[in-house]
């Protein structure tokens, strides 16, 4: 059995959330959401359009953080909201809180008026959740970050998009929420998070524990699949050989 770390399976499992997107803008914002996107791009995906996330789209595929090779166009900041709001485009964010009908919130922690801790901001969360398809990636499962209620809605999930009207509900679409402990989308009963997979390694009792709220859970949760050797290779030599993956997905005491 080939060696894998948990690290490759968030990336293998990001990049299992673009696989049937076809010719789509792909926006990852963070490091394992941009490492999963072009392996996507190297595999499952070709049709994939990539930016350096400033102002050019990239023709080929560089390792994470290097320049440019290859340039095919150029998307300035100013145009990257044409694409928000008439585009193809999937957004995978990060998120300090989802709660259980998939509203996420990366503004602050507390009251609106008078919060505990001032985060980013909605920023681009609203009009990406309206727009475009969206998910998440979450690098620290835990009870602060999957709670009942998000203290303030940034993204909008699709029971609030609906109760919205069809301006909000018509492209809402939260298509996956990858952690690293499983992966999940919001198509549970009621439109509420559900379980999808398990990691290797993870049982289902630890994502219980993790979460703040009754989570919808099937009779038989699968593992999460194993990164073929064709995506380690890939991953280990291409796009990531400096290891920069497990500064944010370390191996789990246990495996170590």
């Amino acid at each position: 059995m080939t060696e894998f770390s948990r690290a490759d399976v968030c990336a293998a499992a990001i990049a299992d959330a673009f696989k049937d997107d076809g010719e789509i803008f792909a926006s990852p914002m963070g490091m394992l959401p941009m490492l999963g996107v072009r392996l996507a791009r190297l595999t499952s995906n070709p049709d994939l359009v990539i930016s350096d996330g400033e102002s050019v789209f990239l023709g080929g595929t560089p390792p994470l953080f290097a320049k440019a090779d290859v340039v095919e166009g150029w998307i300035p900041f100013r145009r990257v909201f044409d694409v928000v709001a008439y585009g193809k485009r999937h957004v995978m964010m990060g998120a300090t809180q989802v709660d259980r009908q998939g509203n996420q919130n990366i503004s602050a922690i507390g009251d609106f008026a008078q919060p505990k801790r001032q985060l980013l901001g909605s920023r681009g969360a609203p009009g990406n959740t309206v727009n475009n398809r969206t998910s998440y990636w979450v690098p620290k499962h835990n009870t602060r970050v999957f709670v009942e209620n998000v203290d303030i809605v940034s993204g909008v999930g699709p029971a609030r998009a609906r109760a919205a009207g069809p301006g909000a509900s018509k492209y809402n679409d939260i298509h996956r929420i990858v952690t690293n402990l499983g992966v999940f989308d919001v198509k549970g009963a009621g439109d509420t998070v559900r379980l999808l997979s398990v990691h290797p390694g993870v049982r289902v009792e630890e994502i219980v524990e993790a979460t703040g709220f009754v989570l919808e859970i099937p009779t038989d949760v699968p593992t999460t699949r194993e990164p073929s050797l064709e995506e380690l290779v890939i991953i280990r030599e291409v796009l990531d050989p400096k290891g920069l993956r497990f500064r944010e997905v370390p191996e789990p005491e246990a495996a170590r």
